[in-house]
């Protein structure tokens, strides 16, 4: 048996607008100057509060938590705003159901999002059905240690050799290394490639075709052919 773990935002969905905007949200109520995007979308990955301490490397605790609150709030509103869909990115549907099909793989999730946030993006996607696992930030500590994949593979029964982690950012690509299990980076999301290669990764993906057949042949598993290449979303 076969365990793929993926990362959620900047790996499966594109949901860097909305971070970025229930972040501004969040200090601007608070009374803080905006963060640019790049800033924001460094810390993606990590859980909330660990990830509001980066970018607020002066505050308490305490307004850290409240800035966290703010986050949490701000994201569920814009959730539901249509301006702030996180859709797919080309290919990763036609990934997930392909290897899902497979009875000797099992899928799950490693995300710093909440429990919450990954049932929505489920139940939009109709996805719960292929995921045998699902950890998050709200159970684990924050990436990049190596709880989350630790329990994945104990829930599913497959050792480190026969797991990949799948992610966009260098605390993904860390986690992997720290979990002794594969760790294999995508060029979609919010880290830079070269930055992926540094922390680990034994390769790189630039879509979800090479993804899908790079993982394929890491794990001694039948790659697809070679002429499948991503797809769009179907709206």
């Amino acid at each position: 048996m076969k365990l793929i773990v993926f990362d959620c935002d900047g790996t499966l969905v594109d949901s860097q607008h909305i971070i970025v905007a229930a972040m501004n949200m969040a200090f601007e109520h608070h009374g803080l100057p905006k963060m640019q995007a790049n800033e924001v979308l460094s810390i993606v990955g990590l859980s909330l509060p660990l990830a509001v301490a980066r970018l607020l490397p002066d505050a308490s605790t305490e307004n850290v938590e409240l800035v966290s609150d703010a986050y949490r709030d701000a994201f569920g509103q814009l959730r539901g705003d249509p301006a702030h869909h996180e859709p797919l990115y080309p290919g990763m549907l036609d990934v997930i159901h392909a290897l899902s099909a497979d009875d000797d793989v099992l899928l799950g999730i490693a995300t710093g999002k909440s429990v919450r946030g990954v049932m929505a993006l489920f139940e939009r996607m109709a996805l719960e059905s292929h995921f045998f696992t699902v950890q998050t930030a709200d159970t684990h500590p924050s990436k990049p240690h190596p709880s989350m994949i630790a329990t994945a593979m104990a829930e599913a029964g497959v050792g480190p050799d026969d797991t990949v982690m799948i992610g966009d950012t260098t605390f993904d690509m860390e986690m992997a290394k720290r979990a002794n299990v594969h760790a294999v980076g995508v060029a979609w999301g919010y880290h830079p490639v070269e930055a992926l290669h540094r922390a680990g990764a034994g390769f790189v993906a630039s879509d979800a075709g090479q993804l899908h057949r790079g993982v394929s042949e890491m794990l001694g598993m039948t790659p697809p052919p070679a002429c499948a290449g991503p797809q769009m979303e179907a709206s």
